[in-house]
């Protein structure tokens, strides 16, 4: 038979037990209450959208009558029966295969040049950065189309530096339309260079200075310091170029509108003429959830082989 000293005991420890119940309790509701505006919104403007777009993939739908389920002739219809879908897919790998690693180089070779204290070099860094703020404007697009149009900068500089005899629009050519995407792609490098510059930052000065006492040319601690420990910045920035080279759409629209002859019709463009141009939006739609697979797909395989050149410090 209990004590009252035991009963008491035994009652004061329920009590104690309880309150940290009702406190746990209140911290959850209120750690709810804090989040539920962002549950809110990715359930409404996320997760919803996404599940109503998945199922208008398989549908006949045109935004002025209700969607009509016909199964997969979408996706056979753009596998099997569109030939300027697969000219879509042909520019864009050949976009995202030349403009991403051509922007990556040169980001990295302004920013090693950048990475010193030299006078001015704050002014340097923020003019480099500047295409990458207004570069996807439309008016930048319209300046580049009037650059290398027939009577433009490039032919005019072309002509008059070098006494060549250029004309014509060289967004008009179909061997050259898509280098011009290309190099403004390139022009656009600021935001790859100072995540490449942060990322120099951080390499000691010791290793280099080691290096020097060693006898190591530029070359050798280049490839053997510099870019083995860049590598998770270069991962980084490979990632989010790839996915932003998959979704390029505004230069393609203004400056070449897809032409000629569908050399620059870019998917996320094609996309936009099948779904707001056509108002094939199942059709659109469907297009829409094969590149999220695409770069899905291509994110996957960067993580899965980046265990074989990425270098992490901690890991030795």
């Amino acid at each position: 038979m209990d004590t009252p000293v035991t009963s008491v005991q035994t009652a004061s420890r329920i009590v104690t037990q309880t309150k940290r119940s009702l406190r746990r309790r209140r911290d959850n509701i209120a750690g709810y209450a804090f989040i539920a505006p962002w549950l809110i919104g990715f359930f409404a403007f996320t997760l919803l959208p996404l599940l109503g777009s998945l199922y208008l993939a398989f549908t006949d739908y045109n935004l002025t009558s209700a969607p009509e389920w016909i199964g997969l002739e979408n996706f056979q219809t753009m596998f099997f029966n569109d030939r300027r879908y697969w000219k879509s897919v042909k520019a864009t790998f050949f976009y995202v295969f030349t403009a991403v690693p051509a922007r990556l180089i040169f980001a990295l070779a302004v920013a090693m040049i950048l990475n010193n204290g030299r006078r001015g070099i704050s002014f340097y860094r923020a003019a480099y950065y500047s295409p990458s703020i207004i570069g996807g404007s439309v008016a930048v697009a319209l300046m580049w189309r009037r650059i290398f149009a027939s009577d433009g900068l490039f032919n005019a500089v072309m002509n008059g530096v070098f006494g060549l005899e250029l004309s014509g629009a060289w967004i008009g050519r179909p061997q050259t339309a898509i280098w011009t995407l290309i190099l403004l792609a390139v022009w656009q490098f600021g935001s790859p260079m100072l995540i490449f510059l942060a990322g120099l930052r951080q390499i000691p000065e010791a290793l280099y200075e080691s290096a020097d006492i060693d006898g190591a040319s530029s070359i050798q601690k280049f490839f053997r310091i510099t870019i083995p420990l860049l590598s998770p910045v270069i991962f980084f920035n490979l990632i989010m170029q790839l996915i932003s080279g998959f979704l390029v759409f505004t230069q393609a629209l203004i400056i070449t509108s897809g032409g000629p002859l569908d050399t620059t019709l870019f998917y996320a463009l094609y996309l936009y003429q099948r779904a707001f141009v056509t108002f094939q939006m199942g059709y659109g739609t469907a297009m829409a959830w094969v590149l999220l697979l695409v770069v899905a797909l291509f994110t996957a395989i960067t993580f899965r082989t980046s265990k074989m050149w990425v270098f992490y410090e901690d890991e030795g």
